[in-house]
């Protein structure tokens, strides 16, 4: 099993490019069920969960081909296979995804219930509930959801919580359903937005993305189309607190401020100097950071995916600072193996008590999720001496490349096979 080797103490200084959104790229990749004419991407990270769907898409019947610009066509013309099995759900929870567009376009479904990052309860009643509101007659048996509809019907959908993948799920099956949906307490992330601008483009009929309230009226086919992902605002981010931890001076390409501003803000509050221009982010830092409060909440407000890394950041900050989850109960693992390297950090309910320390020092720590991951390499890149972080698979599903971008920021940093 993969792990990284990291000798801390170096600040990053450089530049590097964005990659495209993974928490994007997913719902995306699943919109071309919707379609029997040929989606073409462009901006697609190559990371472990794109493989995965690819890997589910094309046992559906999905045909998958990449150009020698790493441009990514998928032609779901010959759809032959409404049903995603265990084995290839199990390790992403995002597979869920495919469940509104095989019964929108198929009437029928059978997906299995989803795995994906231990970081706490993720339920798809939210989901099952939105597509029975539209006519789907669903069961759950033997693991598996089961769905059927002849034609999903427009419907008024009142979601009691705000979630990122039902919205998406709801919003693509609407599109072909009978008459007009009206997803009410709907997620407003940007990823969302991309979504809704790619199924556009297929033809779709969506006003409101972006919103707490979208709609959608329904058409009898889409078409295909090009659509270019947006740029990972969590990989942004997480490239922004890493240089602020380290006092690093790094310039970022083909991204933006915009899609990540309650991020940008925590960093000013922390001392960083931040630039902005159309599809670059600049940052600066002198000294050590200041702590800073945080607490998560859904977009616009500061996203859950950033919490462990602030929390890296402010295990080395000046003062004390207070870390609220709010959305996963189970998001605090990476406090464990962060306390490993030194850190000062009490965990009472939903919110942990950062002190800050003046150094951290390296040991071997291991990996629990996806974006504890990246806290523990920001840990381990302003430590003193050697971290060693393991199980970094959970890091290859959503960052893409990083051990190779962070060298190039001068990071010592490599991968141990």
């Amino acid at each position: 099993m993969d792990k990284l080797l990291i000798q801390g103490g170096v600040p990053l200084k450089g530049e590097v490019r964005i990659s495209g959104a993974k928490n994007a790229a997913l719902p995306i990749m699943c919109a071309a069920l919707l379609s029997r004419s040929p989606l073409r991407l462009t901006n697609v990270p190559h990371l472990r969960d794109v493989t995965t769907l690819l890997n589910l898409l094309g046992g559906m019947g999905v045909a998958v081909s990449l150009d020698e610009k790493l441009g990514l066509e998928l032609d779901a013309g010959r759809l032959r296979s409404p049903f995603a099995p265990y084995e290839m759900v199990k390790t992403m929870r995002a597979s869920i995804l495919v469940l509104g567009p095989l019964l929108a376009r198929c009437g029928e479904a059978r997906v299995s219930l989803p795995g994906g990052c231990a970081i706490g309860q993720r339920p798809v009643d939210l989901h099952i509930k939105g597509l029975q509101a539209m006519g789907a007659d669903i069961r759950v048996e033997h693991g598996y959801i089961i769905a059927r509809a002849q034609r999903l019907k427009g419907a008024r959908i009142f979601s009691d919580l705000v979630t990122v993948t039902g919205t998406e799920n709801l919003m693509m099956a609407a599109c072909l359903a009978d008459g007009v949906t009206f997803i009410e307490n709907a997620a407003r992330e940007p990823e969302v937005v991309d979504l809704a601008n790619c199924l556009k483009a297929m033809g779709a009929n969506i006003e409101g993305a972006g919103s707490d309230v979208i709609t959608i009226k329904g058409v009898s086919a889409l078409a295909g189309a090009e659509h270019r992902i947006m740029p990972d605002r969590i990989e942004t981010g997480t490239f922004l607190v890493a240089a602020a931890a380290s006092g690093g001076s790094v310039r970022l390409r083909n991204t933006s401020a915009r899609i990540l501003e309650a991020v940008v803000d925590k960093l000013r509050e922390a001392g960083a100097k931040i630039t902005a221009e159309d599809d670059t982010i600049a940052l600066h830092m002198e000294g050590p950071p200041t702590s800073v409060n945080v607490r998560t909440a859904p977009y616009p407000a500061f996203p859950t995916d950033m919490q462990a890394q602030f929390m890296a950041l402010d295990c080395i900050a000046r003062g004390t600072a207070v870390l609220t989850e709010t959305i996963f109960e189970n998001r605090f693992m990476h406090a464990l193996e962060l306390q490993r390297l030194g850190a000062d950090i009490e965990i009472s309910g939903n919110a942990a008590v950062v002190k800050g320390v003046a150094q951290l020092d390296g040991a071997t720590v291991m990996a629990t999720d996806l974006r504890a991951s990246a806290s523990l390499v920001i840990a381990g890149l302003v430590a003193r001496g050697e971290t060693v972080v393991e199980r970094i698979y959970h890091l290859d599903r959503g960052y893409e490349c990083i051990e190779e971008k962070l060298s190039q920021l001068g990071a010592r940093i490599k991968r141990v096979h």
